[in-house]
Parts: structure tokens; C-alpha cells; sequence
């Protein structure tokens, strides 16, 4: 009788905690759909585009700090780790070079010709950014749906709508809606099996330089300029 009911109260304890738990990731994923409702707020409709990257990038640094004072395993479990870096930036190599080429000639058979020196800079910034990003959507959003307890999403689910949201949030744009749609089907598919958000960071920032100066016609290194200026 008395193993019953110790086995009652841990039965308790232990939905408690896991109810506790999904509502923590539902809050999370609350918090990434309202980080791209105010892109079409502060970054379409009142040209802050500087201003909303930093203060999401603030928003969110702060977040995960708060986080791993609390829980240290925390940025291994979204996925800041040395694990599966190796094996996720080796896959994910030939779909760049893939995805990069395709933009290249894509940019030189409708003569782009406004490439220069300014794409060097955007490599190497570009990545951070995308980091933030892949966080928000593979680490956030994609993680937190998978490890939710009180309903059952399968993994086509979860690539599906965290890809949907993904390309969503690049709304007007219907080539770049349609771009990171596919795009980010291939990194959560890729996280899900080698989760590391560092190489999804460096290749989402690397394709999306290209793709941007390339396919849409933009200098980006030009507008953060005139932003400042």
C-alpha cells in the first residue's frame, strides 16, 4: 500500500513537471511567431529593418544567457555544440555549392552587375544573423515541437509548419517565401538527425548572400550604409 502510493505522488510529480515543460515550449515558440510579426511591423511598414535585427538579436542573446545561467546543458540541448557540427557541415556542403552555383548563373545570365567587393563583408556578417535565426526556427520551434508530451506531431509535421512559418515571415517577397520554404525543410530535416545549430547558422548566411545579391538584386553591404548614413 505504501509503495502505491509513493508510486501515485511520483506519477504526479513527474506530469507536473512535463505539464510545466509544455507550457515553457509553447511560451517559446509564442515568443519566435511574435519575433516575426514585428518584422512586418518595424522592418515593412516602418523601414527600422537595423533596428529590428539588433533588437532581436538582443532580445534573444539575453534569453539564452538567462537560460544557461539556469541550466547549463541548455545550449547543448538547442543545439550549440561541437557534436554533429562535422557531420552536419559536410552534408550540408554540396547542397550550397548546389544552391550558390545555381544562384551565380542564374545572376549572370540576367547580367547582374552590380557584384563587387561588398559581398565579402556580408559572408562574413550575414552568418550571425543566421544564426539567430536557425535558432529561432530549428532550435526553438522545430526542437520544442518534437519534444512536446501531451500531443503527438510527426516529423513531416514538424519540418512542414516550422518551414511554412519560416518562409512566412519573408512575406511579400514570393521568391524568398518560396526559396527559404525549401531551404529550411532541408535544415530541419538535417538538425533533426545531427542537431547543431552552428553549421545551419554559417551555410544559412553563406546561401542567403548569394541568393540575395544574385537572384534578388540587392547589396546589402550598400543598404546597411545608407541606413547609417
Amino acid at each position: 500500500m505504501f509503495f502505491r502510493f509513493e508510486f501515485i505522488l511520483l506519477r504526479g510529480y513527474f506530469i507536473h513537471i512535463m505539464m510545466n515543460k509544455n507550457r515553457e515550449r509553447r511560451i517559446e515558440i509564442a515568443a519566435v511567431v511574435g519575433t516575426g510579426l514585428l518584422k512586418f511591423i518595424l522592418m515593412d511598414w516602418l523601414g527600422l529593418r537595423l533596428f529590428y535585427v539588433f533588437a532581436a538579436c538582443l532580445f534573444w542573446f539575453i534569453y539564452v544567457y538567462r537560460k544557461h545561467k539556469k541550466n547549463p546543458d541548455v545550449l547543448k540541448l538547442w543545439g550549440f555544440q561541437k557534436a554533429y557540427m562535422r557531420s552536419s557541415f559536410f552534408v550540408l556542403i554540396p547542397v550550397a555549392l548546389v544552391i550558390i552555383s545555381g544562384t551565380v548563373i542564374y545572376g549572370v545570365l540576367n547580367e547582374v552587375n552590380f557584384v563587387s567587393w561588398h559581398i565579402l563583408p556580408v559572408l562574413v556578417l550575414y552568418p550571425a544573423w543566421g544564426i539567430i535565426q536557425q535558432f529561432m526556427m530549428v532550435g526553438i520551434v522545430a526542437g520544442n515541437l518534437n519534444k512536446l508530451t501531451d500531443v503527438k506531431i510527426t516529423d513531416s509535421q514538424i519540418i512542414l509548419f516550422t518551414a511554412f512559418l519560416f518562409a512566412l515571415v519573408h512575406f511579400p517577397s514570393i521568391p524568398l517565401v518560396g526559396f527559404t520554404f525549401f531551404l529550411e525543410i532541408i535544415f530541419i530535416k538535417i538538425y533533426l538527425k545531427w542537431p547543431n545549430i552552428w553549421s545551419l547558422g554559417l551555410f544559412h548566411g553563406w546561401i542567403g548572400t548569394f541568393f540575395t545579391y544574385f537572384v534578388l538584386e540587392r547589396d546589402l553591404w550598400s543598404e546597411l550604409w545608407i541606413i547609417f548614413s
